[in-house]
């Protein structure tokens, strides 16, 4: 029998695989399987003899529990129920939580107040109860040699909201009794990464203002906490400076793009910068969340980084001698380098078919796995490996450039397509946008290729991972470049005959979603369908309701705002309906702060109004990206319903999928007609 969400066993040797149309292939790969014991692993730290790392269970609500592994190799959950390790400072978070001698301190997610978590017993709030709810949240922490202090960041809102009341600060407190913060730093529009120097004596910090965002300008800054003397050590304009991290011998290792790449350099006080790694490839990645960790400093002087090149990630060591050694290693995506031991580092890393997981590699490249990345009980032929592609576009002016992403075909050994038929595509588009698309396995891109889709996922221009140069592309072009580079994509592709030039759909969430929108409210789009997950349809209302982090973030993607209104309108797909044509899903989170509801249900009500195809989902409880299990289940199937209406392929019988009721679609071609 065939279970909710397996598929009949592959053919065997000499049985050819079933002619069935692209879209209908019967898979394993289901959204039962999307969320099932699945998790998102988002850092890993070192305690004594023992590892602990951050999972994201969508089967438990979205909440992020601690893991500890013993060195017997036992694991523990450590949060008891109710408690959830997670942040909302600049909303994305990020360093939510640090470890030390078997003690674990966390921000909680309900109320983001800081908990202190002893071996064996509960945990214990270390900051005062707020003037009202989540009023003060508490990210990026360090604590004190002596183990007495902490130092962390507080963003602290105002009981009449808004982004302008909303104050950024370093605080230190007591870190094993409740205390009132001792604000040591504010002034700055931001400020993170608040690091002591070993003796105690400095204090350092990352900071910016508006309308800069963290890859754009930051100062690195340095204080003597005896004299109060304060100094710039590194940053300022046109350079991003980001992870700063104290080593023994007192001097101070931090990344900067000052080459046009984010490359690692080191300060000892009293002495001039030195570069320490400098090569065409990224080690930093864009400062969406905090406390990221891309490279370790090991004893005897070895360095191992991550490096980003040419849309792959990889490991590589410096040795104290300048040299370098690229490790052989299967991990094409890396999320955190911390040191472990003498030769080796933790690292959170995934491979292009198979998920992230918690291992540790030696210097040669040897490694051990301590979380293993889940069994799909999938035949491998299931799954689909991304080629990288460079494509040619065109900027804003027309003049001509080169676009990058990665393709991934339909793979499923047990089905093919109609003689002389070409697979539809799906055109992803990351979010950000400042970020990047990951060669990393994703079970939500193997739901599509494994059922006959072809996928792009676009480093359309502005993305990281290719330089400063190319992430400034995008800068005052935002709905030109990304838009330009995602139909060239789908051009690229149907032009060189590797996909249906007909059925052509763009997806995409939150920035991905305003180009998902953008690319459609235009006369020449090639799409005949698009999803839109929490976009962007007015960037005005984004720039007059948004949280703080991005409250000036249009300013270098479009203009200053209210000056360069005109534009926010002339780029705003809302304002642009009477071109859209293509039917579209639209897939909200009822409690999104960073992209509000209302910025969907403008564009759906607009639709609805001129007769347009559409479908709208709201799902209750969710906020920016969807993390409860159900929720991503239905997201994800109610799409599948949407494309087989609108190209005519029927939806696979043994799952049941419920159809999504798409309005306005006056005549569903073929599948299973609209409820």
């Amino acid at each position: 029998m065939t279970s909710a969400h397996t598929a009949p066993p592959a053919p065997g040797q000499g049985e050819p695989p079933a002619v069935l149309p692209f879209g209908s292939w019967p898979t394993p790969i289901t959204s039962a399987l999307v969320v099932e014991a699945s998790v998102r692993l988002s850092g890993a730290r070192t305690d004594g003899d023992a590892v602990v790392w951050a999972e994201a269970r969508p089967t438990e609500g979205g909440r992020t529990q601690l893991v500890r592994r013993a060195p017997d190799g036992s694991t523990t959950d450590l949060l008891p129920e109710g408690f959830d390790a997670r942040t909302g400072v600049h909303e994305y978070g990020g360093g939510a939580w640090w470890v030390r001698d078997g003690v674990v301190w966390f921000a909680n997610w309900t109320d983001q107040r800081l908990y202190r978590l002893a071996p064996g017993g509960a945990p214990e709030p270390l900051t005062p109860e707020p003037a009202f709810p989540r009023a003060d949240r508490y990210a990026d922490g360090f604590v004190t040699r002596d183990g007495s202090t902490l130092l962390a960041i507080r963003e602290r809102h105002a009981p009449e909201g808004g982004a302008a009341a909303v104050r950024n600060e370093i605080v230190r407190l007591a870190a094993d009794r409740p205390s009132e913060p001792e604000v040591l730093v504010t002034g700055p529009d931001f400020v993170t990464s608040p690091r002591l120097s070993p003796d105690g004596v400095r204090l350092v910090w990352i900071q910016w203002d508006h309308p800069s965002m963290p890859w754009d300008d930051t100062v690195l800054m340095g204080r003597n906490l005896r004299t109060g003397d304060e100094a710039v050590i590194a940053g300022g304009p046109g350079e991003s400076v980001s992870e700063p991290r104290w080593q023994p011998d007192g001097s101070l290792w931090f990344l900067s793009d000052r080459t046009g790449w984010w490359n690692l350099y080191r300060w000892r006080p009293g002495h001039d910068i030195e570069p320490v790694v400098v090569l065409d490839a990224e080690i930093g990645v864009p400062g969406w969340q905090l406390d990221t960790s891309r490279y370790a400093v090991l004893p005897g002087g070895r360095v191992v980084f991550a490096r980003w090149s040419k849309g792959y990630d990889g490991l590589a060591v410096r040795e104290p001698d300048g040299g370098f050694t690229e490790l052989d290693l299967p991990f094409s995506a890396v999320a955190s380098v911390v040191p472990y031991g003498v030769g080796s580092v933790l690292v959170v890393a995934g491979t292009p078919t198979e998920e992230p997981g918690v291992h540790v590699v030696s210097v040669d490249g040897d490694v051990e796995t301590l979380r293993a990345p889940r069994e799909l009980g999938v035949d491998d032929g299931y799954l689909s490996v991304p080629e990288p592609i460079s494509f040619p576009s065109v900027d804003g002016a027309g003049a001509p450039r080169t676009a990058h992403g990665l393709y991934y075909p339909p793979a499923n050994p047990g089905a093919t397509g109609p003689a002389g038929a070409l697979p539809p595509l799906l055109v992803v588009i990351h979010g950000g946008p400042t970020a990047a698309a990951l060669p990393v396995l994703s079970v939500g891109v193997q739901y599509w290729t494994s059922r006959g889709f072809g996928v792009v996922d676009v480093n359309y221009g502005g993305s990281t991972g290719f330089g400063r140069a190319y992430r400034e592309q995008l800068r005052g072009a935002w709905g030109i470049v990304d838009v330009a580079d995602c139909l060239a994509a789908a051009r690229y592709l149907a032009t060189t005959r590797r996909v249906d030039g007909e059925r052509l759909a763009i997806r995409g969430g939150s920035a991905g979603g305003y180009t998902t929108l953008a690319a459609l409210a235009r006369e020449d789009t090639p799409f005949s369908a698009g999803a839109d997950h929490f976009g962007v349809a007015d960037l005005e209302a984004l720039a007059a309701d948004t949280h703080k982090f991005e409250s000036r973030y249009l300013d270098g993607l479009v203009g200053p705002y209210p000056a360069a209104r005109e534009v926010y309108r002339e780029r705003s797909p809302i304002h642009h309906v009477e071109l859209f044509r293509t039917p579209l899903i639209v897939l909200q989170g009822a409690e999104d702060a960073i992209v509000p509801p209302n910025q969907s249900e403008a564009i759906v009500d607009a639709l609805r109004a001129r007769r347009v195809p559409v479908a709208y989902l709201l799902f209750p409880g969710e906020q920016h990206g969807f993390r409860r299990s159900e929720n991503i289940r239905r997201a994800l199937d109610a799409e599948l319903s949407f494309y087989a209406q609108v190209f005519g392929f029927a939806l696979p019988e043994a799952e049941g999928i419920e159809p999504v009721r798409v309005e306005n679609l006056r005549e569903p071609a073929g599948g299973t007609p609209a409820s």
